[in-house]
């Protein structure tokens, strides 16, 4: 059995392996409600830890690092914008080359600084943590990023929901045609989701080089930009499923650990499968039901605009 201080250890490492799932898959989510199926998110992600990390390195600062990776992320997302927006070239294509130029980018660009040491970013400092009981201190000693994560679920869904900018972005991505003639912008919309999505993964990215392995490593994202994916399509693009499908991550990531620690005489190949294989199997059970699938996709997503309808 797990005393109250184990659960609550267990607790924040499922939280800091959920968190850039969390940060990408919301950014994806927004995207694709905007009518934009943006395949690229594992290449942004790649970009984003590099570039985070590079910055971080050479000015020491790690805000700065982050700056950089959504910079960087949402200059990826422009790219694809301007490629199937502007230019309304087909967008998995694109998404598909877009994670491929993302991971030789990465790779070149990361290339001289692998190896250098850097100082991740910090927990958030509360006044008179040091008095506070070791499962407190568990708990406050928890960087600004994941917050940002955890409130993701709660701030996407309050715009997408009840706010006026998120029924247009909705509107867009059930019909860009009727929204056009409403008198909305569609490109505008879509590129403005499109760049929030690129900086989110783009965020995602750095929290894996800065935070949760703070290192430079080759491809180190290791797919955790598909099952972002995988989780907004798989959820019904319905935000309170998306962030417990990430939360499912997070814990068998962390499960995979505790199994080794105790003794299990399972096959390491194995546990680390274990993590993308129980996501995609539970996300299957939830999405059995296609019609479901259908009726809350946005109708409109992955087809080009024109003005001329």
């Amino acid at each position: 059995m797990l005393d109250g201080f184990a659960l609550l250890a267990l607790l924040v490492a499922t939280l800091r392996a959920a968190t850039p799932l969390l940060l990408a898959g919301f950014g994806e989510l927004v995207a694709e409600r905007a009518g934009v199926l943006n395949l690229g998110v594992e290449g942004m992600m790649l970009v984003g830890a590099a570039t985070g990390f590079i910055a971080t390195a050479a000015t020491g600062n790690p805000l700065l690092g982050l700056l950089a990776a959504a910079l960087a992320g949402a200059a990826m997302a422009l790219l694809f914008g301007l490629l199937t927006l502007t230019l309304r070239a087909n967008q998995v294509a694109c998404g598909l080359a877009l994670t491929i130029f993302g991971i030789g980018l990465s790779a070149l660009i990361g290339l001289p600084w692998q190896g250098t040491p850097i100082t991740g970013l910090a927990t958030v400092l509360w006044p008179g943590l040091d008095a506070a009981s070791p499962l407190v201190q568990q708990f406050m000693l928890l960087d600004p990023v994941l917050w940002l994560a955890l409130a993701a679920p709660l701030l996407v869904s309050a715009f997408l929901y009840r706010s006026r900018p998120g029924l247009v972005l909705r509107a867009v991505g059930e019909s860009h045609d009727v929204a056009h003639a409403l008198g909305y912008s569609v490109l505008r919309v879509r590129y403005a989701a499109v760049l929030f999505g690129g900086a989110m993964s783009g965020l995602g990215g750095a929290y894996l080089s800065l935070v949760y392995t703070p290192m430079w490593t080759e491809n180190m994202v290791a797919g955790r930009g598909w099952i972002a994916l995988a989780l907004v399509v798989f959820s019904a693009w319905k935000p309170g499923w998306l962030a417990l499908g990430a939360l499912l991550f997070g814990f068998v990531t962390i499960a995979q650990f505790h199994a080794g620690a105790l003794g299990l005489d399972i096959s390491p190949h194995l546990l680390t499968m274990l993590p993308y294989l129980a996501t995609v199997l539970v996300l299957v059970l939830i999405s059995r039901d296609a019609t479901r699938l259908k009726l809350n996709a946005p109708a409109a997503l992955g087809k080009p605009f024109t003005a001329t309808g």
